[in-house]
């Protein structure tokens, strides 16, 4: 089999390869309670409008922003991961239409697959562990994993080093937020995509820098080469 142009896909969890209906905003707005942003404030709209923003960043770093106190960040944090892990263990989540296959066709065709999450390792754990997903892909990162979570590039270079990959022009990420571009363009990713299934738009992928738009990540082998290969 000829090697791929392609040897790591670096993909997005929560709005990329899966759909958890509105879980994560639902999750943010108990956090919000938690930290005593009252629903229909101003200050309430300021933090939600800065969250939708920053989709797909570390969650904790959205929170000290948001916050401006550790002590806040940490409640926040913990009823946000509490909220969530209640949607996953309620059967709130699931998989993209056609990620798994996605996932399995790069992996056949010699693609290694690292998913990456701006969610802690138990969240992410337990969300993979609801999907069934815990062999689908090469490596699963969480900012906790790399250093700092996105915008920077820490994760996909953390995956670059962790599966032997010899030149970052040979990675391709897919993500649903403008985090997620970024974090692709910062670590020189010869595909930068972003995926129209989750938070953000093409009118905000067109605010960062990227290679390409997509309908959904189970378009991305035919992207790279490897849906026939």
């Amino acid at each position: 089999m000829t090697p791929p142009q392609y040897r790591l896909a670096c993909l997005d969890m929560a709005g990329t390869t899966v759909c958890d209906d509105g879980a994560v905003m639902a999750a943010f707005g108990t956090a919000l309670d938690a930290i005593g942003i009252a629903d229909g404030t101003p200050e309430r709209q300021k933090a939600v409008d800065y969250t939708l923003e920053t989709m797909g960043q570390s969650k904790i770093e959205v929170f000290r922003a948001i916050a401006g106190d550790e002590q806040a960040a940490q409640r926040a944090n913990a009823a946000f991961e509490a909220a969530y892990l209640d949607s996953i263990r309620s059967g709130g989540v699931a998989g993209i239409d056609g990620a798994t296959d996605a996932i399995r066709t790069l992996r056949e065709a010699g693609t290694k697959v690292a998913l990456t999450t701006g969610f802690s390792v138990e969240t992410r754990d337990a969300l993979l562990d609801a999907l069934g997903w815990r062999d689908v892909a090469d490596l699963v990162l969480s900012p906790a994993d790399a250093g700092r979570g996105r915008p920077y590039p820490d994760m996909i270079l953390t995956a670059v080093i962790r599966l032997a990959v010899d030149d970052v022009r040979q990675v391709a990420v897919a993500g649903d937020t403008t985090s997620d571009l970024l974090s692709g363009h910062r670590a020189g990713a010869g595909v930068v995509a972003g995926v129209l299934t989750g938070a953000h738009t093409e009118a905000d992928f067109a605010t960062v820098p990227h290679t390409d738009v997509l309908g959904s990540v189970a378009d991305l082998p035919a992207l790279l080469g490897a849906a026939h290969a």
